[in-house]
C-alpha cells in the first residue's frame, strides 16, 4: 500500500462527500496522472466528474476504472452503474445497454443494474423488452406480500408477455 496515495485518495473522496466536488475534482485529476492504472482513483474521478454534471469527461475515467483492476466489489458494480448511466445521459444508448448488460454478467438480477438497463431499452425503443426488466426486478426485489404471491406468474408473464389463452 501507498500512504501518500491512499490519504490523497481518501482526501478527495471527504471533499465530494462534503460536496465540494470541484475541489475533489482536481485533486483526483491529479492523483489520476500520478497514477495512471489506479482503478480505484479513476472510478473516483469518473464520480466526481458526474456530480458535476461533466458527464462527456467522466467517460474514460469510467472506462479506466472498469478496464483495470483493484476495484472493490461495491465499486466495480458503482462503475457499471454509473458508466451505463452517463452514457444513457449522452444519448449513446447502444453503449449503455452494452455497459449494462456486461454489469448484469457480472452481477446477475441485480435490480439497481435492470433498472437501469430498462431505462435505456426504453431509450432504444425497446419497450416489451424494458417491461421484463422492470417485472423480473420487481418480482425479485419487492417486500410487498402480494407481489411476493404472485412472483412466479410475475416472472413467467415477464418473459411471456403477449400469451393469451
Amino acid at each position: 500500500m501507498n500512504g501518500a496515495r491512499d490519504s490523497a485518495l481518501s482526501q478527495a473522496v471527504r471533499l465530494r462527500e462534503e460536496g465540494r466536488a470541484d475541489q475533489a475534482r482536481e485533486r483526483l485529476l491529479d492523483l489520476t496522472e500520478r497514477y495512471p492504472e489506479d482503478a480505484e482513483i479513476a472510478y473516483q474521478a469518473a464520480w466526481a466528474h458526474d456530480v458535476l454534471g461533466l458527464e462527456a469527461e467522466a467517460v474514460p475515467f469510467y472506462e479506466r476504472a472498469l478496464s483495470g483492476t483493484g476495484l472493490s466489489r461495491d465499486d466495480r458494480h458503482g462503475a457499471f452503474l454509473g458508466l451505463g448511466s452517463t452514457y444513457r445521459v449522452l444519448g449513446h444508448y447502444d453503449r449503455s445497454s452494452a455497459t449494462f448488460r456486461r454489469g448484469l454478467e457480472e452481477y446477475p438480477g441485480d435490480a439497481a443494474l435492470s433498472a437501469f438497463l430498462a431505462m435505456t431499452l426504453y431509450n432504444l425503443d425497446e419497450p416489451r423488452d424494458a417491461l421484463r426488466e422492470v417485472l423480473k426486478a420487481l418480482a425479485a426485489t419487492s417486500g410487498d406480500p402480494r407481489v411476493q404471491s404472485y412472483r412466479r406468474a410475475i416472472e413467467y408473464y415477464a418473459d411471456n408477455l403477449d400469451e393469451i389463452v
